[in-house]
């Protein structure tokens, strides 16, 4: 790569380009996951459009290899890349709401809170997941799943329209009818055909949620499991509820007397009047052992979004497995909970987020995300603050993965896999939708540019 070309690049870009030489480089470069490390060779901390443009034509021209950070919340880190070039764009967080339509166009820096903010003061909240931090890019990207879900679908169900930069540096918008092709394999295929630029979503009448954590010790869990289980699907769409086993964090404002114990929480919301959320709720606990406690109580939306936040700060060391769920089996239950008995750490956790109601409602075949009948979305997690408990948390993860995987489907969500997938995996997870997808890499992305993702190589390769 020549010398001239690199001073070029830079002094075109409007935002700022990083290099190892920088005294701001470790601290760009730094990840979400405290356990991967990356250094990039250069950073393009893009401030618009045109800056993206730029950093993929000097990329191709010069034949370095691309990775591509939005919010910068990837667990296996690919918006990173050792020696290549990352294209950085959280400064692009531009958020605009149209109340009238209930639309909002989110540039592909932007936070989950970034939009839960904007969307608030008009009553409105865009479907998608459940910690404020997240980067709202790649949740969508991979399919996005939250609070909202039963009622108002996945995230990727409520993406009117994306403007992309794709690997010729061109820009183009995908909808309904403008690259039609492309605008169903952004729903779900992840990062693997452009660089989007800007979202338009479709929002939905939200402000003040019935929600909030309840928890039971450990040994209240199998009943608790199935009792959930057998409730949800009849519970009215506007209670999105999502089960774990977890510990109660060892720190205030949780009840001293808890601090530590193993246990299984639901965490609902509620989207409609307070009683009514009540109503539902009682419905579910009548049966149920009495909890070690209760937090459940109206707050504004983005309060709920963003309450687990100060316990997933930014280093964390993380891994984590995915499956989706058809059926959570009383044997399926009996094995979580042995799993979850020997969690390493306070932190590490299995949940299972339902993916029913208006998700069933969509066609398998109607996007890329292809597993439309699964009933939740699994994720289990290791993760700690400790650099030195990295293998023991990945231990961990992997045989609780391996202990409940032969319970689940064959697929999981994308944005639960680490680097370690394969593309039978893949395969598994897009269905009859992987050759599809394939075909279309070919035609947007021939050559692979885009591989730092969860990747769907080209046909013809």
């Amino acid at each position: 790569m020549q010398d001239m070309a690199t001073e070029t690049f830079i002094g075109n870009m409007r935002g700022p380009v990083i290099r190892r030489m920088d005294a701001d480089y470790d601290a760009v470069r730094s990840l979400y996951n405290g356990m991967i490390d990356k250094c990039p060779m250069m950073i393009a901390r893009c401030a618009d459009v045109a800056d993206v443009v730029a950093a993929v034509n000097f990329a191709m021209e010069n034949e370095l290899q691309v990775a591509i950070r939005g919010g910068g919340h990837n667990g296996p880190g690919l918006s990173s890349i050792e020696d290549g070039l990352m294209i950085d764009m959280s400064m692009m967080k531009g958020v605009r709401v149209d109340p009238a339509a209930r639309t909002v166009r989110v540039g592909p820096g932007c936070t989950q809170g970034d939009v839960d903010h904007a969307t608030h003061i008009y009553g409105l909240a865009v479907p998608a997941g459940i910690v404020s931090t997240t980067g709202i890019a790649g949740l969508t990207l991979g399919g996005g799943t939250g609070y909202l879900t039963r009622k108002h679908g996945l995230t990727i169900d409520n993406l009117l329209e994306a403007d992309v930069v794709l690997a010729d540096g061109r820009m183009v918008t995908a909808n309904g009818s403008e690259n039609a092709d492309l605008y169903w394999g952004l729903r779900g295929g992840g990062g693997n055909f452009g660089i989007v630029t800007s979202f338009l979503f479709q929002a939905h009448p939200v402000h003040r949620v019935y929600a909030g954590p309840i928890f039971w010790d450990l040994e209240n869990a199998r009943s608790v499991l199935r009792k959930y289980r057998d409730f949800l699907p009849s519970a009215p769409e506007e209670l999105g509820a999502f089960v774990g086993l977890k510990t109660v964090p060892p720190v205030d404002p949780f009840p001293a007397e808890h601090q530590g114990k193993r246990a299984c929480a639901i965490i609902g919301c509620y989207n409609g009047p307070t009683e009514d959320g009540q109503a539902v709720m009682a419905r579910l606990l009548g049966e149920m052992p009495p909890p070690l406690f209760n937090w459940m109580g109206e707050m504004p939306y983005p309060a709920l979004q963003s309450m687990f936040d100060p316990f997933f700060p930014k280093g964390l060391q993380w891994y984590w497995r995915g499956d989706f769920v058809k059926e959570l089996t009383d044997e399926a239950i009996d094995a979580h909970v042995e799993q979850a008995r020997n969690a390493p750490s306070a932190l590490s956790l299995m949940h299972l987020y339902p993916i029913d109601g208006a998700v069933h409602r969509v066609g398998k075949n109607d996007t890329a995300w292809n597993t439309r009948e699964a009933n939740w979305s699994m994720v289990i997690a290791g993760i700690d603050p400790n650099p030195q408990k990295a293998g023991e948390i990945t231990r961990w993860t992997k045989g609780y993965w391996e202990a409940v995987h032969p319970y689940s489907a064959e697929g999981g969500y994308v944005n639960f896999m680490m680097e370690d997938g394969d593309e039978s995996r893949l395969r598994a997870t897009y269905g009859d939708n992987y050759d599809r997808l394939a075909a279309l890499k070919a035609k947007y992305d021939p050559t692979n540019f885009f591989h730092m993702n969860q990747n769907i190589r080209p046909l013809h390769s």
